[in-house]
């Protein structure tokens, strides 16, 4: 299969041989755009390939990822960053399926590695990344998307249809130290703002810029960027706007917002059908003290088959059932939820301090 791997990067020399050790074994060829590096990053990378290429930074990632779309061999392109490393990927069933989708761009599975109230969590979402570049390319300063060439002027639009592969990355970019979350977050925080003081008021970016400060923990801010992103027309159907609700309940409830995240029942029939939703919904009613609701909204969310956030249908579930019916002495209720969390550290604590 004729594929072009294209990696951007700066200084994430450990973090992206990993990324290049994961693609070993896989007949692709892998472009690399170095943005001024200085840790010996270009250094490693000719042990993987020889594609090597140099981009001077201009605040745009756009433009660096459209220069290392322009330097492969190929036409079709995948495109990764330093910090995403292939888990799942059969080149035989990704060219069938780009077979079957022509002009159409593909989507892979990304698994978010968070560190989230003392654990880490893993989140899923389908990203698009498999395109051919004589039909897109990247529009955007930060949280570029993917986009066709040329649009037709009738329409006006920038939509395209896409396909869902086979692929599976995992994702530490949110596992680093403080440090490194600290300037990464600075980054992305201004260049949204920037754009958007462009562009205007786009619910897409209000979104990431919202995401930014949920990263950092303003809670505050993130809530108010949600806030401007929700006033517009959204469609409640697009992966971005079911994550954004989702994100905007948690920061709710950590600006210790608790009443206000109630107000979220309202859309219960537009987003309801999700295990994350109903499982935050068990999270607002819990902090609002309506624990009988709480606990069916975590036996609700239990039913789903699946979920974004692991355990959100499973483990972490029934965890908080189990903590709810404990603190109001329904201890018989407690183990059975605790039990039904397997292997979950936190639940077999919890069995062991009341007795199972």
């Amino acid at each position: 299969m004729e594929l072009t791997v294209c990696i951007i990067t700066k200084n994430e020399r450990e973090r992206l041989r990993s990324c290049l050790q994961a693609l070993q074994g896989q007949e692709v060829e892998i472009v690399v755009v170095d943005t001024g590096s200085t840790d010996g990053t270009k250094e490693m990378v000719s042990d993987y390939t020889d594609r090597i290429f140099d981009f001077v930074w201009q605040d745009d990632f756009s433009l660096a990822r459209n220069y290392a779309a322009s330097k492969a061999s190929h036409d079709m392109i995948m495109m990764l960053d330093s910090d995403e490393y292939v888990q799942e990927m059969e080149l035989s069933a990704l060219a069938k399926a780009i077979e079957e989708h022509v002009g159409m761009v593909g989507r892979i599975r990304r698994i978010n590695l968070l560190d989230r109230d003392g654990e880490q969590q893993e989140i899923s979402e389908y990203i698009s990344r498999i395109y051919d570049r004589r039909y897109y390319h990247y529009e955007g300063r930060i949280h570029e998307q993917i986009v066709p060439k040329v649009v037709a002027a009738e329409e006006n639009s920038k939509d395209y249809k896409a396909f869902q592969t086979d692929v599976v990355v995992r994702h530490d970019g949110y596992c680093g130290s403080e440090a490194e979350l600290k300037a990464k977050v600075e980054r992305n925080i201004s260049l949204l703002e920037r754009e958007l003081e462009e562009k205007g008021e786009d619910p897409y970016l209000c979104y990431q810029l919202g995401k930014s400060y949920y990263v950092a923990k303003d809670y505050t801010a993130a809530v108010t960027a949600f806030d401007r992103a929700l006033s517009q027309d959204l469609n409640p159907k697009l992966e971005y706007v079911i994550d954004m609700v989702q994100a905007y309940g948690y920061s709710l409830l950590k600006s210790g917002q608790t009443k206000r995240a109630l107000s979220l029942e309202g859309i219960y029939e537009e987003f309801g059908d999700t295990a994350d939703f109903r499982f935050l919904m068990g999270l607002i009613y819990m902090n609002n003290g309506l624990f009988d609701r709480a606990v069916e909204a975590f036996l609700s969310a239990a039913k789903v088959k699946e979920a974004y956030t692991k355990g959100a249908n499973s483990f972490l579930a029934y965890y908080n059932a189990g903590v709810i019916c404990e603190c109001l002495e329904d201890y018989e209720r407690a183990r059975k939820y605790y039990t039904a969390c397997g292997d979950y550290p936190r639940a077999k604590e919890r069995l062991a301090a009341i007795g199972c």
